[in-house]
């Protein structure tokens, strides 16, 4: 029996910094017994659990399902364990599969070379049962694996998710150093958010706030622009197509319509702007979300709203003596025209945040990728 099946119990993966709110998201759609973990949270699911899970859920990478485990000191442990595991059940020797590999604190160093050795098990026991081999596709494979080795603990795991779940489907356009969507995700839900505020961005960049900000509001299911076999959970041995279609037409049937005025966005940049309403309107309702190539200074009185931006930083701005200038001149945006308003900003650096010039209510740590942000919160009155 495959570990998954003895507990229903997953893994999902998300960006470091992301587990609580990760955590608090896959308990709201119905998953149990939640222990955060590095980069990622343990939970249980059934089998609608788990699809509901890969499909709306907004702060997720991936969602692992655990094949076996073993204890893991040699490379020759390795593959003699993955060796024996029956991958027939899995998948056909005319399918397509993908490794990725983690390691940590273990003999075993190299992620990259772990991958082989598992890619090399998978391989030698089709080649030696058929005297035939699948065949490896990095880009787009039928099935993804993933091996995790921890203190010399090996855990070899089928991604449940296919592609990464970040890929929404809707950016199309982009601009230098877009922001993630899961990050945008996370950010729209530790802003607290709910549509009761009109939200503004006025460095939208290509959208992906906007864009996360409208699906939440919207209830589309972040995977609606994804193919149904996408998903890896379609190759698990017991996998469900009945309920995975009952799964995915009740989240549809929740989609509402987006109210004009409800969300606008606007930026200096007319390349940026143009992305923007590009990757919107391929999201319904997109099309009622205003973008509007602006300078934030140009922008007029602006009351009771919620405010969300992700302002440039880092090398996309240059000289640092700039970058503190655009901040202060946002801070003095705020303080001037937004009346009441309730802002949250993305700083890159957090000796960003003292060049606003106002008084931060509430600061939390997170990661673009590599580089560690803050978000903080700033309340006009």
């Amino acid at each position: 029996m495959w570990d998954y099946k003895k507990n229903n119990r997953y893994f999902a993966q998300t960006q470091h910094g992301l587990e609580a709110a990760a955590l608090e998201e896959l308990e709201e759609l119905g998953a149990q017994r939640c222990s955060d973990a590095y980069c990622g949270v343990y939970f249980e699911a059934d089998p609608a659990c788990l699809y509901k899970i890969n499909y709306c859920a907004r702060t997720l990478s991936r969602v692992l399902a655990p094949l076996v485990s073993f204890g893991c000191h040699s490379d020759k442990v390795l593959y003699n364990h993955a060796n024996k595991v029956p991958w027939d059940k899995l998948f056909s020797v005319n399918q397509t599969f993908a490794v990725s590999a983690n390691v940590s604190n273990s003999k075993i160093n190299h992620s990259k070379y772990a991958a082989l050795k598992l890619k090399d098990a998978i391989v030698d026991y089709f080649r030696d049962k058929y005297q035939k081999r699948p065949d490896v596709d990095a880009i787009e494979p039928d099935l993804r694996f993933n091996l995790s080795i921890r203190e010399n603990s090996a855990v070899i795991s089928l991604d449940t998710s296919g592609e990464a779940l970040h890929k929404r489907g809707y950016r199309t356009a982009s601009v230098e150093a877009p922001m993630q969507e899961t990050l945008a995700a996370a950010i729209i839900r530790l802003s607290g958010w709910n549509g009761e505020t009109a939200l503004l961005d006025p460095m939208c960049g290509s959208g992906t706030l906007l864009a996360e900000a409208l699906m939440k509001y919207c209830r589309i299911p972040s995977g609606f622009r994804r193919k149904p076999n996408q998903y890896g959970f379609v190759h698990l041995p017991d996998f469900e197509s009945d309920t995975w279609k009952r799964v995915k037409s009740a989240a549809d049937k929740e989609i509402r319509p987006c109210p004009p005025n409800l969300l606008s966005g606007s930026d200096i940049d007319g390349a940026a702007v143009e992305a923007a309403r590009e990757n919107l309107g391929r999201i319904p309702g997109g099309h009622a979300v205003s973008i509007r190539r602006r300078d934030f200074k140009k922008i007029t009185e602006t009351r009771e709203h919620t405010i969300i931006t992700n302002p440039p930083y880092g090398v996309r701005m240059g000289e640092k003596a700039d970058l503190f200038a655009t901040y202060r001149e946002f801070g003095d945006f705020l303080k001037k025209n937004c009346t009441q308003c309730t802002a949250w900003i993305l700083c890159g650096d957090k000796e960003l945040t003292k060049h606003i010039g106002l008084r931060i209510s509430k600061r939390i740590p997170l990661f673009n990728g590599p580089l560690e942000t803050r978000l903080v919160r700033i309340e006009v009155y």
